[in-house]
């Protein structure tokens, strides 16, 4: 028999509105929460497919094809009913009349909107960052690292016929997405050596990580820092700590003591804000990284129908903190958020959310991650790095996903011909 609450008896005109502003972990899961109940959603993304950030760096570093970390989301939603996409921009907020209004001017009506716009990168007004660093949190940024870190690499094998150049990598921000991106790239530089046949001198081939803080992957107990850093030095990546960025200009990157180092790509990792992603209009107070304050039940500060969920949220916990940036945040956020709506729908109380902490993890390179399970415990080495592929698996969208990143991975870890280093004449044109 069919439950009352889903949308197979109604109208679907007559059914509340939900608009759902992003098609990220948070935004995909609050739909997926409210798939087949007795309301509308639709979802607005000036991109039409998904992507999982937490591996955009292999990506950029060629280990994998950028299909293999996206995922359309009419295909996600293909079964679902009551779940429709809306591929645009969304330019503003109009409170008062429930109006989402969109790049081409066109508006959408809302009973309750769903603000999960996520983050982009924080330049920290380092003059010059935003201009001449390269940032890792779109897909397309993934794919104009890849163009730049290959062509920087087919240019030193042309001047390699005239003398041994230097090359210069700087990755700036010691969290897991820098530490993740210098292991990589390490390898990427192993492997066009030894199986593209690219004359480099290794001696001359520099990747230099840099932290303003005292250690890396500050997130995580200090002795998974200290692993991190023991083995990207194995690696041959130069790693230092305690330094500040102070400007970057297109060829170098200079810190507060002067020091000026010649660079041919500065990777962008050291943090994300998300006031800077949020809609224009949108009547929030802003909190931490610039994260719209909610509350415990994820509605914004005051209002009644507006929600806010994952990076966009500065969700409140009940130890007075407020919830991590993190994917496991905004998948648990987007599904609690769900249901809060349609408690609110049915004239029901909402409940506050509750993060239920799973770890983080961190890879540095084949057989070396560090991972922080909940209650504090760390496991590191092939253990870890095993325990990172399968929670990475398991999260990917698509079976086709899920199967295409398991194949290439298996033949990297065998050491084949692998991993698509093609330079994309497009890719700088990319959004």
């Amino acid at each position: 028999m069919t439950s009352p609450r889903t949308v197979a008896h109604r109208d679907p005109a007559s059914l509340p509105h939900v608009v759902i502003i992003g098609g990220g972990f948070a935004g995909i899961a609050t739909a997926k929460g409210l798939s087949d109940q007795d309301v509308r959603v639709t979802i607005i993304d000036r991109h039409n497919f998904h992507t999982f950030l937490p591996l955009l760096y292999q990506v950029a570093t060629a280990g994998l094809e950028p299909a293999d970390v996206a995922y359309p989301i009419r295909t996600i939603f293909g079964s679902a009913r009551n779940v429709r996409f809306r591929h645009g921009r969304v330019r503003a907020i109009d409170h008062p009349r429930g109006v989402v209004i969109l790049d081409d001017d066109a508006e959408i009506t809302f009973d309750h909107l769903v603000v999960a716009t996520g983050a982009i990168a924080a330049y920290f007004a380092v003059p010059g960052a935003e201009q001449f660093a390269l940032p890792l949190y779109s897909l397309a940024d993934a794919r104009r690292l890849r163009n730049r870190l290959l062509s920087t690499l087919e240019r030193a094998d042309v001047a390699a016929d005239r003398e041994r150049v230097g090359v210069t990598f700087v990755v700036v921000g010691g969290g897991p997405t820098g530490v993740e991106t210098s292991g990589a790239l390490s390898e990427l530089i192993n492997i066009v050596i030894r199986r593209d046949g690219l004359r480099l001198d290794t001696s001359k081939v520099r990747i230099v990580l840099v932290d303003v803080a005292p250690r890396l992957l500050t997130q995580f107990p200090d002795a998974a820092g200290d692993y991190a850093r023991q083995h990207l030095e194995s690696m041959g990546v130069d790693v230092d700590v305690g330094r500040s960025v102070v400007e970057i200009d297109a060829t170098s990157i200079r810190f507060s003591d002067g020091e000026r180092l010649e660079a041919e790509a500065v990777i962008w990792a050291a943090g994300v804000s998300a006031g800077d992603a949020l809609p224009a209009g949108l009547s929030a107070t802003p909190g931490a990284a610039g994260r719209a304050q909610v509350s415990p039940d994820l509605r914004l500060v005051g209002s009644a129908n507006v929600w806010a969920v994952g990076d966009a949220a500065a969700i409140p916990q009940s130890d007075g903190s407020i919830a991590p940036m993190l994917a496991p945040v905004a998948i648990q956020s987007g599904n609690h958020c769900a249901k809060q709506i349609l408690h609110v729908v049915h004239g029901e109380a909402t409940t506050p959310f509750r993060y239920h902490n799973k770890g983080i993890m961190a890879t540095i390179g084949r057989n070396a991650a560090v991972a922080k399970l909940p209650y504090g415990r760390v496991i590191t080495g092939r253990l870890g790095w095993l325990a990172w592929l399968g929670l990475h698996l398991w999260y990917l969208i698509g079976f086709r996903n899920k199967l295409r990143v398991m194949i290439n991975w298996t033949w990297r870890y065998f050491d084949w011909k692998s991993g698509p280093r093609l330079i994309v004449a497009d890719a700088e044109t990319d959004e």
